[in-house]
């Protein structure tokens, strides 16, 4: 292949790594960022979806349920916390919670993806009560529930270790984690944005402990916001290096800011190119981590369609009922069908897979 395909001869040396199988370093990252060839990128990172997965595209039948949005962080970023007594704030019961998993019984639901606030006054029993509940009613589905920061701020409240808390979860039904709360581990950007939250070292620990433990975990970033390109792609390497360790991250989903709601409304969040080029490095950088996830609740169902020619291989799932990035002023319907996920894919020049948390095909219609 010629230099003709690239409009930028920066790409070069990158492709030229990538078609040897060479992992890329941090000024490559810096490098595919800065390039103005967002197609040359595209391609490249298509280059590695292709060796791994072919035109296999993936998406899971889920459910999300948004627990609480009562938190003792208050990230700036955030529009979906609020400290008790706050307008807005709100807590389900366990019944309230038993009775949304009940409302869907009659479908073909695999995973209930569970996330809330670090709540100050629920008991550590709420939880295992919950997952327990949940299992008892669906004793098929797969639990992936609370972010590695949820997780740090329930083994507080438990006032034991994060492995204990873990092995207590996962006696009671927990299959894996979600892999949010990770945001952008630059110390710079987090002490502006949320100097309250889990530092990126105990994040990692709580990932890695988990993957000691035998259970998979996902990775996200948060970009657009008040980070530095140098800081993305030092996001991704401490990702890398942590995959190396213990090896039980299935995928990475970078999550879009979206400004609306937060303290940090003026800011515009990242355009379309930026979305597209960040999926695209993360597929390149992350040469370890299985799959590359398009969260299109945060993208919109257009945008991680496009994708799936940007190195992503998955679109996320029907979700149905989605309340942390909608109250940060998303547009995006609350939940997609089956068939709109497979004709998105089809379109897209992908083959449909449902797949389970843990990446086994379903069904493949």
């Amino acid at each position: 292949m010629t230099s003709l395909r690239f409009e930028d001869q920066a790409l070069l040396p990158i492709h030229e790594k990538v078609l040897a199988g060479q992992r890329l370093e941090a000024a490559d990252g810096l490098t595919l960022f800065q390039s103005p060839d967002l197609l040359g990128v595209g391609y490249l990172a298509n280059l590695v979806r292709q060796r791994l997965h072919g035109r296999k595209a993936f998406y899971i039948y889920n459910q999300h349920i948004n627990y609480s949005n009562i938190c003792v962080n208050g990230c700036k970023f955030c529009a979906f916390g609020r400290k008790a007594g706050d307008a807005g704030a709100y807590e389900m019961s366990l019944d309230e919670i038993f009775a949304k998993v009940e409302a869907r019984l009659s479908e073909p639901i695999t995973e209930i993806h569970i996330v809330g606030g670090c709540h100050p006054d629920l008991p550590f029993s709420f939880y295992l009560e919950m997952l327990r509940g949940i299992k008892a009613r669906r004793p098929q589905v797969h639990l992936q529930a609370f972010t590695a920061v949820e997780i740090a701020h329930l083994a507080e409240l438990n006032r034991t270790t994060v492995e204990e808390t873990l092995r207590a979860l996962r006696d009671a039904g927990l299959g894996s984690l979600p892999g949010g709360g990770a945001e952008v581990f630059s110390p710079r950007v987090r002490q502006d944005l949320c100097p309250q939250k889990l530092s990126p070292e105990g994040w990692l620990s709580v990932a890695q402990t988990a993957h000691r433990l035998g259970m998979n975990t996902n990775a996200t970033m948060l970009y657009g916001h008040m980070e530095g390109l140098e800081e993305r792609v030092d996001h991704m390497l401490k990702l890398r290096a942590a995959q190396d360790e213990t090896g039980g991250f299935l995928a990475f989903i970078p999550l879009a800011f979206h400004p609306q709601n937060t303290a940090l409304e003026h800011l515009q969040g990242p355009s379309a190119i930026d979305d597209l080029k960040t999926l695209a490095v993360s597929r390149l950088m992350l040469d370890n981590l299985p799959h590359i996830k398009a969260f299109w609740i945060m993208l919109g169902p257009k945008m991680a369609q496009l994708s799936l020619c940007f190195g992503v291989d998955d679109v996320d799932g029907t979700v149905m009922e989605e309340r942390i990035t909608h109250m940060a002023g998303a547009q995006t319907p609350q939940g997609l069908t089956r068939t709109q996920l497979e004709g998105l894919i089809r379109e897209a020049g992908c083959v449909p897979l449902e797949r389970d948390t843990i990446y086994r095909v379903v069904s493949n219609q």
